[in-house]
């Protein structure tokens, strides 16, 4: 009996598995710790932006959310008319594929890039190489290698998910002027509200002064808004207009829209929590090395912890820590398989993940 067939490449791509959320054991409390979720949810201003257009749900919702690009555009120093948004920054990401890759084209990510850039390369036809990193980090020279005459786009995550790294702006510059004109450069900068470097830039710079560089970004980190589902980028006048021809006309809610723009503009929300978050990624990096264990140093709003191959295993700890509520996010379709992601949580989940990983080595 004939059926529809899936087009080629499809049933090949590996679909994205999001962070576990299971029940602890009863009398214990579940903090969830693998989904890079804020621990202060959304700025109150936020929530009440959200609430107060739910009497008008039957209206559509204005369709190039023109408030929020606005906003964005004063926060950023950016021209709204360059920005598009999205249905978090994964649908830019999808959208930026479908305009710009096609079958037999090729676009780079990195050994443990975002897992939504081969989803978004292999959905179109096009095919995923991967650039090998050094140190879990993005390696310019590797990238530059990899690139062919089929070559069409670039993924790059700075600071990238899961590893935490991040390379400095003037590297940034240096793979853009490596690369031929023609390949498109995607700076994901979902984490970029982070970081605390003098070195590093999320993008803007660059987008504003070449005709073939994009940033994206989100809403779902800092803001607390991950349920909503919003995201943004911002590019050249000429990109801009290509996906707009194929994005969804009513892609962003209403709700979403406004409590985005409330969102952004909470300045004192986003710098308290960039300020704990720093805070507690150093305490953490600290005491986890204090028990015997590798982190990868990181300048994202989560820590990489490396285990043994035998004995104290990520299996094993992953397993020890869910049983005590604590769960974090194994990583083995990222091809770190004795490796766990921490999300910075609460200063409860902190110490009490440390108080774990401490009697899991000892063996208690």
């Amino acid at each position: 009996m004939s059926r529809p067939v899936p087009n080629p490449g499809i049933l090949d791509i590996a679909p994205y598995t999001p962070g576990k959320s299971p029940v602890a054991e009863p009398g214990r409390k579940v903090f969830k710790l693998s989904a890079n979720e804020t621990p202060f949810g959304p700025s109150p201003k936020a929530i009440e932006a959200f609430k107060h257009v739910a009497d008008h749900l039957e209206d559509y919702p204005e369709g190039t959310s023109r408030v929020l690009r606005e906003a964005i555009g004063r926060s950023f120093g950016l021209d709204p008319n360059r920005i598009i948004c999205g249905a978090g920054s994964d649908e830019i990401l999808n959208l930026l594929a479908h305009t710009y890759l096609s079958h037999g084209d090729e676009a780079i990510s990195t050994t443990h890039g975002f897992l939504v850039y081969p989803i978004a390369t292999m959905a179109v036809g096009a095919r995923n190489v991967v650039a090998t990193e050094k140190n879990l980090t993005c390696d310019v020279d590797a990238i530059l290698k990899a690139v062919t005459p089929k070559t069409k786009l670039v993924w790059l995550a700075n600071p990238n998910n899961p590893t935490g790294t991040y390379i400095p702006f003037d590297e940034v510059k240096r793979l853009r002027a490596g690369l031929p004109s023609h390949v498109l450069l995607v700076l994901d900068a979902a984490y970029c509200d982070y970081v605390s470097r003098n070195d590093y830039e999320m993008g803007i710079e660059l987008v504003a002064t070449t005709d073939n560089t994009v940033v994206t970004h989100t809403f779902s980190k800092i803001h607390g808004l991950a349920a909503l589902r919003i995201g943004w980028t911002f590019g050249p006048e000429h990109i801009i207009d290509a996906v707009n021809r194929i994005r969804g006309p009513f892609n962003v809610s209403t709700p979403a829209m406004y409590a985005a723009v409330a969102a952004i503009e909470d300045t004192a929300h986003q710098a308290m929590s960039k300020q704990f978050t720093e805070t507690w990624r150093n305490w953490l990096a600290e005491e986890i090395t204090k028990l015997g264990l590798k982190v990868t140093p990181g300048v994202a709003n989560f820590v990489l912890i490396h285990f043994p191959e035998t004995g104290k295993t990520s299996d094993a700890a992953d397993a020890y820590l869910t049983k005590r509520g604590l769960v974090l996010r194994a990583l083995k379709n990222y091809g770190l398989h004795h490796a766990l992601r921490m999300t910075i949580g609460t200063e409860e989940a902190n110490r009490l993940v440390v108080d774990g990983l401490r009697d899991f080595m000892a063996g208690k």
